[in-house]
């Protein structure tokens, strides 16, 4: 099993920044991609930005272009979120996850989740 523990979330003005950190640990297998996603109150879960773990190319939503940046850190089995100019839209609970295979932009395969951290954005 994988477990995955998230940290950084917070309260943070409009224009702030937060920087997520996502440790894995368990039987750590290298992951085929990595990815944060965020889910509002009321909303669908959606994926905020992967990260392919062998090559660290990457994907964001439209939304946070510019504004995220995702990394990781292999020695440390880390996966990060850098997060600038913060909206208020940008608020809700982060979750961490991992899949094994397939599009890392998609959610399907994200098998490994983490219990999320919350993040609050105020105007």
């Amino acid at each position: 099993q994988v477990q995955l523990v998230e940290s950084g979330g917070g309260l943070v003005q409009a224009g702030g920044s937060l920087r997520l950190s996502c440790a894995a640990s368990g039987r750590t297998s290298s992951p085929y991609a990595m990815a944060w996603f965020r889910q509002a109150p009321g909303k669908e879960r959606e994926i905020v930005a992967a990260i392919n773990w062998s090559i660290s190319s990457t994907y964001y939503a439209d939304s946070v272009k510019g504004r995220f940046t995702i990394s990781r850190d292999v020695a440390k089995n880390t996966v990060y979120l850098q997060m600038n100019n913060l909206k208020p839209e940008d608020a809700g609970v982060y979750y961490c996850a991992a899949k094994k295979w397939g599009t890392m932009s998609l959610r399907v395969g994200y098998d490994y989740w983490g219990q999320g951290t919350q993040v609050t954005v105020s105007s």
